[in-house]
């Protein structure tokens, strides 16, 4: 889930479409897209046993096919919001809703793992054009209305998050024309086409654009050598038996982070645009709070992909049945959004705490009832404990990024909050990859493609204790933060 803070101002220009129900077409257009990379950040989970079980392949492979997307989001989103400012935001997003369509039926006719990962590389790349765009393209076609927008953007995007997972364990589990786990990917194709054919007609066209400072090309390739270095030793370490090389790239990632920062430095001492002001780093505050988001991200993205597996490859659940019995996590996640959105002015940065706390009391109960239920455990063992986990989550999402930014100069916020998005993919993809090591590291060898439930149970219980760590790490630096929240 990509979490923005600002809406950008409309590019210079910019021609709004004309009528409402013209702008709430777009709207919807808007949606399509937005759905297309929430979906895919989530559906994998659901996915990864029936992808080995067709197509082979390591169990790091599966980290990767959930990770690689992240990494790649990850590496390509500041970019991908500059590209907006350089050719506008309509045909940007179009174009990457193109391509991420295109990628998506290549996910579909994978062939071999290496085959998926790569497309899925190329989804997370496509995403980071497409996503940057939505947010000011609501600002440009609703202007002073926006706020009628996000009263609808904000619950449809929750409602996608409960049922989205579902939806894709009933299409693996219904096996359409033998299509298995590539309809969770097929249907992808109809959502773009939607966004593609609307898009083109009802968003705002503009007819200027701002290409001075350029692309800094040099400084994505840099950034993403650093992650996909900080990354890849992580995923493949464990199953290599941790090579000294490995560990040498793990080390070798900081020197080469380090020159992507020295080079956003000249680039703006330059006068060119750069990925990155570093100036927005100075403060404690912000600077915490990418520590806040790389911890957290990373806890919530290894749980749910360690949990899904726990469930299909331990105890033999479907994929519909281990979707279901994960629900009430994302219904949790809806409430607590709803919940945080009408007091975050009030509560500020107590409310994140509250959200934490909720979240291990989540992860308490649950590990008591994997103690209490063993491998007896079922969904509704499950309900109570995710529903709590994931009403703290939801309680975090809608105001962490407005209180990180709050102390930070009002030039620097588009920045620093850009900046943020790129880390909450990078901490999504280093929690898959630690947590997922964790895991696999526990259960064993699997036998016909399973694993025996008693060591599942205790990867599970590892990776809940684990998780926890990362929570409560994340309730300590959590003081370091602002106590108010930005106001917009």
């Amino acid at each position: 889930m990509t979490a923005t803070l600002e809406t950008p101002a409309p590019v210079a220009g910019t021609r709004p479409a004309d009528g409402a129900p013209r702008r709430w077409l777009g709207l919807s257009a808007i949606l399509a897209a937005t759905l297309l990379n929430l979906l895919d950040s989530t559906v994998v989970n659901v996915a990864a046993p029936a992808i080995r079980a067709d197509l082979g392949g390591s169990f790091s492979a599966l980290q990767w096919t959930a990770a690689g997307y992240t990494l790649a989001l990850a590496v390509a989103l500041l970019t991908g919001g500059r590209l907006g400012d350089m050719f506008g935001r309509r045909p940007v997003l179009l174009a990457g809703a193109a391509a991420f369509t295109a990628m998506s039926a290549a996910c579909a006719f994978a062939w071999s793992p290496e085959s998926l990962i790569a497309a899925r590389v190329a989804q997370g790349l496509c995403a980071a054009v497409m996503i940057p765009q939505g947010f000011g393209l609501i600002r440009d076609l609703f202007g002073a209305h926006t706020g009628k927008a996000f009263a609808l953007f904000g619950p449809v995007i929750g409602l996608a998050t409960i049922l989205g997972p579902v939806v894709a364990g009933l299409l693996i589990d219904a096996d359409l024309f033998g299509t298995g786990w590539r309809a969770i990917f097929l249907v992808n194709v109809p959502v773009g086409a939607y966004a593609l054919i609307v898009g083109a007609r009802a968003l705002p066209a503009p007819s200027a654009a701002d290409r001075s400072g350029g692309l800094d090309v040099s400084g994505m390739l840099l950034g993403g050598l650093g992650m996909s270095m900080l990354v890849y030793p992580l995923v493949q370490g464990r199953e290599l038996g941790w090579p000294a090389w490995s560990l040498a790239l793990l080390a070798g990632s900081f020197p080469v982070l380090a020159l992507f920062a020295l080079h956003q430095l000249r680039r703006a001492r330059r006068g060119r645009t750069p990925l990155v002001r570093l100036s927005v780093f100075a403060g404690r505050a912000y600077s915490s709070g990418v520590l806040f988001v790389v911890v957290f991200f990373g806890a919530i993205a290894g749980f749910s992909l360690a949990t899904g597996l726990f469930l299909q490859l331990g105890l033999g659940y479907t994929p519909l049945a281990a979707s279901l019995a994960m629900s009430s996590w994302a219904a949790g996640a809806f409430a607590g959004s709803a919940f945080s959105g009408m007091t975050m002015a009030r509560l500020g940065r107590r409310i994140l705490h509250l959200g934490l706390l909720l979240m291990l009391a989540g992860l308490a109960a649950l590990y008591a009832v994997f103690e209490a239920a063993g491998t007896g455990v079922g969904g509704w063992h499950l309900a109570a404990p995710l529903l709590l986990f994931g009403a703290g989550m939801g309680m975090i999402f809608v105001p962490l990024f407005d209180v990180i930014v709050a102390d930070i100069a009002d030039h620097e916020v588009g920045s620093g909050s850009a900046a943020l998005e790129s880390v909450q993919q990078l901490g999504a993809s280093l929690g898959i990859a630690v947590l997922g090591t964790v895991f696999f590291g526990a259960v064993g060898a699997p036998v016909a493609g399973r694993f025996a439930a008693p060591a599942a149970l205790e990867a599970a219980e590892q990776v809940t204790v684990l998780t926890a760590g990362l929570t409560a790490a994340a309730f300590l630096v959590a003081f370091l933060l602002p106590r108010r929240a930005r106001a917009h």
